[in-house]
């Protein structure tokens, strides 16, 4: 195995990240290299996105979908969602065994017993909360509340005062919680989606108990917005193999399924991206597991499994449950 350590001349973090490599290698046989990097050409050319970044076998399996090469100091976040320099042990000792959270094998621990499947659901294992810092979970949160208050989403402008707290403006922040997944936009800015919510109609409807009606991400988003929201909602989808309807109701926290034999197929693409162009059109509701089989064999291309709905509920709630918490 080739591991390349990329930093810029003086890093605090290359012994950091050293250390961590020789404990996750746990005496593994493996070629370490490690590479200054003085100038912004020489980042692009290498794909670094900071320093350190730490390549196996010349892919960085922590990319993050549209950073940009950088010769600053880049952060990572541990199993806990904490913030650091380097990546942790085990995140690294994921990556060198090949499932760590590059874009081929997203497992990073974040819910459930597939963490391959769910790593695009819950960010790899650092969860859907954003952090609570430079006002990105402040405007994180406002962009929920207010889809979950309208059905829709709230342009850069609603968002201003959240982001000025903080000195910075809601264009700056949202540009943020875009490159760490916790939200999509358009060309243009505006928010196109915030899991679990979408901007524009997807095969996922809700109709909260405030009777405001949303769109979701996808049927773990749909299943998620009533944990994140502690608020009884019907979920509408349907099978997108023959098109049955599937209903999920909540009353006081309990769901209750039409048809009874519904299931969730959990699945992702091989693919780099955020969730939403790698697995959100493929966690879909079937009517009974005899169409998600039929659906999983037409879609060599989408590795996952059928999964029951008590499971579906747990994943969502882990996922989603804990977003608007406040601390």
């Amino acid at each position: 195995m080739r591991i390349t350590v990329l930093t810029v001349p003086d890093c605090p973090n290359a012994p950091v990240v050293r250390e961590r490599i020789t404990a996750a290698l746990d005496g593994r046989q493996a070629q370490v290299e490690l590479i200054e990097v003085r100038e912004e050409a020489q980042a692009a050319r290498w794909g670094m996105t900071g320093s350190p970044t730490v390549l196996v076998e010349g892919v960085d399996p922590f990319a993050v979908a549209g950073a940009p090469a950088s010769v600053s100091c880049r952060l990572y976040r541990d199993e806990e969602g904490r913030p650091g320099g380097a990546p942790s042990v085990e995140a690294l000792r994921q990556a060198f065994t090949g499932t760590g959270v590059s874009t081929s094998a997203l497992a990073e621990e974040c819910c459930g017993n597939d963490p391959e499947v769910l790593g695009p659901i819950g960010r790899a294992g650092r969860g859907r909360r954003a952090p609570d810092e430079r006002g990105l979970r402040a405007v994180h949160q406002a962009v929920l509340r207010h889809f979950a208050a309208t059905g829709h989403a709230p342009s850069p402008a609603v968002l201003a005062a959240a982001a000025a707290s903080v000195g910075r403006t809601a264009a700056d922040v949202l540009a943020e919680l875009a490159r760490e997944d916790f939200l999509t936009l358009d060309a243009d800015g505006q928010i196109r989606a915030a899991y679990p919510f979408s901007a524009v109609p997807t095969a996922h409807r809700l109709r909260l108990a405030s009777g405001v009606e949303a769109w979701a991400m996808c049927a773990i988003d749909a299943l998620g917005v009533a944990a994140m929201l502690h608020q009884d909602l019907t979920v509408t989808s349907c099978d997108p193999v023959d098109g049955r309807r599937v209903t999920v109701t909540f009353t006081e926290a309990a769901a209750r399924w039409e048809p009874a034999e519904a299931v969730v197929f959990l699945g992702q693409r091989d693919q780099a991206g955020p969730a939403a162009t790698v697995c959100c059109d493929v966690l879909n509701f079937f009517a009974d597991s005899t169409t998600a089989e039929a659906w999983a064999r037409r879609h060599p291309d989408v590795h996952g499994r059928i999964t029951s709905q008590s499971e579906a509920l747990r994943t969502a709630e882990q996922t989603f449950g804990p977003l608007l918490i406040q601390h």
